[in-house]
């Protein structure tokens, strides 16, 4: 509670800046495949790699490309690596070395950016694949609210520039940083709390160390557990639009605390002066000190019938 009040109000009563992640924030995260490419390769060896592969990740994206293959027969690898932003890196009995992930991994293969999913076996692109996600249906009303309030908004993302900007243009986010990885995400919400407090929503496992540093960490019920650690509030049911309650909670609270602390104040300033000259009688002072109780609290449950717009 201390916590909540000492920073979460102040900073959501009036943030000059919120920064939003993509998948699963701004959209669904509820992908869908639907086309895949091979190149010099077999389709359902690439298919049972892919399948083999993402098992190991808690991704959005690798648990529909889990779901989309999974009558695919398994791979068994030796080894399994995932970075951070970049994809994962497997390596079976024999040597072979297979990877999944992003366009990092295949730009010196190929100029194609315009894919979800590169796989490449020993160096060599054998594959890709296009994903595709929905924006949530109360994304572009919960960028709006925040934009008329002059909050300024920020889409920041490790998925590819062109992705990411035509999330921007159907939400109405103003300022777009796209294809970071989580250090670099990190980084720009260090810039952004130089500039002034900073609110951070996101889900993902990427997105732990820049919700942990933002000035206010906002995770979703449904995200990632790292991302629920990381942050300080949590919207439930993973619902987006609760973050305009939030706010709006906020700003009534302060400006409730603020008064309650003024006529308590305001109370002892002018009693404890007449008091400490045996000017005010010890059963008026009792009174009087019980009746500033009871306007901070009727003036506390007033937040029942205030609006949260």
């Amino acid at each position: 509670v201390y916590r909540f009040i000492q920073v979460c109000l102040p900073i959501l009563s009036r943030p000059p800046m919120i920064v939003f992640d993509k998948t699963g924030t701004l959209t669904t995260g509820n992908f869908e495949v639907k086309n895949v490419f091979v190149n010099n390769a077999d389709e359902e060896k690439v298919k049972s790699i892919l399948f083999s592969i993402e098992k190991h990740s808690s991704h959005p994206i690798a648990k529909s490309i889990v779901l989309e293959f999974s009558d695919s027969d398994e791979f068994h690898f030796k080894k399994v690596n995932e970075q951070k932003g970049l994809g994962i890196e497997a390596e079976t009995n024999d040597g072979k070395i297979y990877k999944a992930g992003s366009y990092s991994i295949a730009k010196t293969l190929t100029d194609d950016d315009t894919h979800t999913v590169y796989l490449l076996e020993n160096e060599k692109l054998i594959a890709w694949l296009d994903v595709e996600d929905e924006i949530k249906t109360d994304a572009k009303e919960t960028i709006a609210y925040f934009k008329s309030k002059g909050i300024k908004t920020i889409l920041l993302s490790g998925d590819r520039k062109s992705k990411c900007e035509f999330i921007a243009k159907e939400t109405g986010v103003d300022e777009v940083y796209a294809e970071k990885l989580p250090a670099e995400k990190m980084e720009i919400i260090e810039y952004f709390m130089r500039r002034g407090n900073t609110a951070m929503v996101g889900d993902g496992i990427n997105d732990a160390p820049a919700l942990a540093k933002a000035t206010v960490g906002i995770s979703l019920s449904n995200a990632t557990q790292i991302a629920i650690e990381s942050a300080q509030i949590i919207l439930l049911k993973g619902n987006l639009s609760l973050l305009k309650k939030a706010l709006g909670i906020s700003k009534i609270t302060l400006t409730t605390i603020k008064q309650n602390l003024f006529w308590a104040f305001f109370y002892n300033v002018i009693a404890i002066p007449i008091a400490a000259f045996g000017f005010l009688n010890p059963m008026i002072a009792a009174a009087s000190m019980a009746f500033s109780d009871v306007f901070v609290i009727a003036n506390s449950l007033r937040l029942y019938k205030k609006s949260l717009n």
